[in-house]
């Protein structure tokens, strides 16, 4: 059986018209994914954002770039002050030594405990206390400054009220429990640790979500009720979209400050009863085991985690911060 190779005019037409629309798709494609130019008054709104956060971001390159770099080399090395003249370089021995090690993820699993039931309810309580402090008409000011009072005690002077309240003999909610010892058993105290935790920082929330409360046109509410809108559809249909930069804020900064939660645990538990968090741990390597070459490790680890956090919630609510949707086509 022969085959003919030669192609018919009818093939030859049609492979151009396949490859003529291969072609006209293409920059049909690229055209639509191609961001529109920058107007000349964008362009120098950026320069003026630049040359406005520069000197700042200087700075705290100057201030940070060198204890990191630092700690990363020190990370690499077996350092122990005890013992100086063992010093040597290790290169990723220390890592594998934490990474492998129980005591790490059991303090990795309490951090992340504390981090996501504070930061949620946290987020739910502040929501309701910015809405109180927001349509607050009679005695607004006083009720704001009394919300606000617990975000602006020192945390480690909250910490030892509320370590007093919970010894027996002398504090008053020890009672509460039967055995009058909560802060010995590891449940009752990783409570009590978030208890403070939560009452101390959720004004900080709210006051971030006041600010996007105060985004959100009164118009556009007049609007969706004489529509018809219920309070609850204009709160989850017109206010949350309009507050979704200020929800972003508030939960990146109050998840990394949670994940780094040191103040409480050290007045309340000093890490016992397996309530101690990886800053915790740090702190006991570095500080007082005087072990810089695992301390620098977990700082490194700490630092990796937090980054990778705040990657995150840019990646998942970019699109929700100002200048990252249509502002940026203005």
């Amino acid at each position: 059986m022969s085959v003919n190779a030669t192609p018919t005019g009818a093939d030859v037409a049609a492979q151009a018209e396949r490859a003529g629309g291969r072609h006209a798709a293409v920059p049909t494609q690229r055209a639509g994914r191609r961001r529109p130019p920058l107007s000349e008054n964008k362009k120098a709104e950026r320069r003026l954002g630049w040359l406005l956060c520069a000197p700042a971001a200087l700075v705290m390159l100057a201030v940070t770039a060198y204890p990191i770099i630092y700690s990363v080399w020190l990370s690499l090395q077996r350092f122990d002050l005890r013992f100086p003249d063992e010093r040597e370089f290790v290169g990723l021995e220390n890592y594998l030594t934490v990474l492998t090690n129980e005591f790490w993820w059991t303090a990795f699993g309490v951090t992340a405990l504390i981090t996501v039931v504070t930061v949620a309810v946290e987020l739910v309580l502040g929501m309701g206390l910015a809405l109180v402090m927001h349509r607050t008409l009679v005695g607004r000011g006083i009720v704001r400054t009394a919300a606000l009072i617990p975000y602006g005690i020192v945390t480690v002077v909250a910490a030892f009220s509320w370590r007093y309240a919970w010894t027996p003999g002398t504090g008053y909610l020890a009672n509460l429990f039967s055995d009058g010892a909560p802060l010995t058993e590891r449940a009752s105290s990783l409570a009590i640790i978030m208890l403070a935790e939560i009452w101390k920082t959720t004004p900080f929330m709210a006051l971030l979500l006041m600010a996007g409360l105060a985004l959100v046109p009164e118009d556009l509410l007049k609007a969706a009720s004489t529509d018809g809108a219920t309070a609850w559809q204009r709160f989850t249909r017109v206010m949350l979209p309009v507050m979704k930069p200020a929800i972003l804020v508030a939960l990146l900064f109050r998840t990394l400050d949670a994940f780094r939660v040191f103040d409480n645990i050290f007045v309340l538990t000093a890490g016992g009863n397996e309530t101690s968090s990886v800053s915790m741990l740090a702190y006991n390597n570095l500080i007082r085991g005087l072990n810089l070459g695992i301390g620098s490790t977990m700082s490194v680890l700490i630092f990796i985690t937090v980054a990778i956090i705040a990657f995150i919630f840019v990646k998942l609510f970019g699109t929700a911060a100002p200048g990252s949707s249509d502002d940026e086509r203005r």
